[in-house]
């Protein structure tokens, strides 16, 4: 392969190539993903099931043209666990069936009137810091799972933290040809090494595990009370999806919300979480760890995405394989995660730049700076059972802000149109 060859969203990769950029993807999101199910005490083999499926799913219905994995979403933690201690898991899931349900009303009507809107609402200097809060509020998840925040911090599990990230870094800048496009599959291998010679690995769950199991799947139950807890979660993670398509439009070089559609990527995202609440799974939403991967390697072949959706749905089979994933320990995650959520912040910057948003003007000026002010002050507000704060409470008042500034400037009132 060409070094630092661009590979894009609609090209093909022979097998020998597609399977370790596939492998790359899983190991990327697996992390966070399977986090979720731990919190809610479900098993994560049906998890993995739905993360491949909906991906499959969201790629179906954004015409292969958007390349993005879904893992599980941490939005729905809160008010789907007062839904769970007051009701049960099985009314959680049909909460999550009912906010998916939403999100495809929701997509069907921005496919009747449009997306500008989000230029209003969304300006470059709003969303440029919205954007880059989606990795910067995850740094500190990158360091508590490295342990580095601990009161006592384990020399292990800052040398297994340390050959993760630096291969990650120096490998994506020194390696040459195919190496080059797998600088992150290597440094999970690498700091999983590391973790066994640190004597991190506990190999006592996969020889507990079966070979074969099937996942646990179950089906939801429904009442108007526990929907209603969970349902302010879709103003999140619509916030949340705009700003991962803008993101990863940055990447790739092309306009997503346009084509193949805002409207599209919002029905595939919600139409996953829907049916992750029939199957007795957790919400999914397209994972900034794999934009991340792209924007490190420059492979944004949608193939590659399948790929790896597929082995996630293998892996929810086969106990003993899913067992060993789950062994890769915290340092490894964090450092591979250090280096992804800085490229998403990264990319949020880029925006503004490549925007040419012109800060001697003051309304962009205030729009920045109140918006990252307020995505990492740590300002919490509560509206019935669930909580803005980070990058979605900035996103929030970031639309207001920009909402009465675009009033302003219809009643002739702005000083610096």
């Amino acid at each position: 392969m060409e070094n630092n060859k661009i590979i894009q969203v609609e090209e093909k990769v022979p097998f020998q190539l597609l399977l370790p950029l596939s492998i790359q993807h899983l190991f990327a999101m697996f992390g966070a993903s399977v986090l979720v199910p731990f919190l809610f005490g479900i098993n994560p083999a049906v998890v993995l099931f739905m993360n491949g499926l909906g991906t499959l799913i969201f790629i179906f219905v954004t015409k292969g043209k958007a390349p993005a994995y879904l893992g599980s979403s941490f939005a729905f933690l809160a008010p789907a666990g007062i839904v769970i201690s007051k009701f049960g898991f099985e009314y959680a899931l049909g909460g999550f069936v009912a906010v998916g349900f939403v999100g495809c009303i929701l997509a069907l009507i921005i496919y009747k009137i449009g997306y500008k809107w989000i230029d209003i609402v969304l300006p470059p200097a709003a969303m440029g810091p919205v954007v880059a809060l989606i990795g910067l509020e995850l740094s500190g998840s990158a360091a508590s799972n490295a342990g580095l925040l601990d009161a006592s911090v384990d020399p292990k599990n800052v040398i297994v933290f340390l050959v993760t990230l630096g291969i990650a870094v120096f490998g994506s800048v020194l390696f040459r040809g195919f190496l080059s496009v797998i600088p992150i599959l290597i440094a999970v291998i690498s700091g999983y090494i590391a973790a066994v010679v640190c004597g991190l690995v506990d190999f006592s769950a996969i020889a507990a595990a079966p070979v074969f199991a099937i996942p646990n799947f179950s089906l939801p139950k429904f009442n108007l009370e526990a929907i209603m807890i969970i349902m302010p979660v879709i103003l999140v993670i619509t916030s949340e999806h705009i700003g991962h398509q803008v993101v990863t439009s940055k990447i790739i070089g092309r306009d997503l919300l346009k084509e193949p559609g805002l409207h599209r990527s919002i029905f595939g995202d919600n139409f996953s979480t829907m049916l992750s609440g029939m199957i007795g799974s957790v919400p999914t939403t397209t994972y900034g760890e794999n934009i991340g991967v792209m924007a490190v390697t420059k492979v944004y072949s949608v193939q590659v995405i399948a790929g790896a959706a597929i082995i996630s749905m293998v892996c929810s089979f086969i106990g003993k394989l899913s067992a060993l994933i789950q062994t890769i320990p915290g340092p490894v995650i964090g450092g591979i995660s250090f280096l992804l959520y800085g490229m998403i912040g990264t990319s949020g910057l880029r925006i503004l730049v490549d925007s040419g948003v012109d800060y001697g003007k003051n309304r962009n000026q205030a729009l920045t700076a109140v918006i990252f002010v307020t995505g990492l002050s740590g300002i919490k507000v509560n509206i019935g059972n669930i909580q803005l704060t980070g990058m979605v409470l900035a996103c929030v008042t970031g639309m207001i802000l920009s909402l009465i500034f675009y009033a302003f400037d219809k009643m002739n009132l702005a000083n610096d149109r």
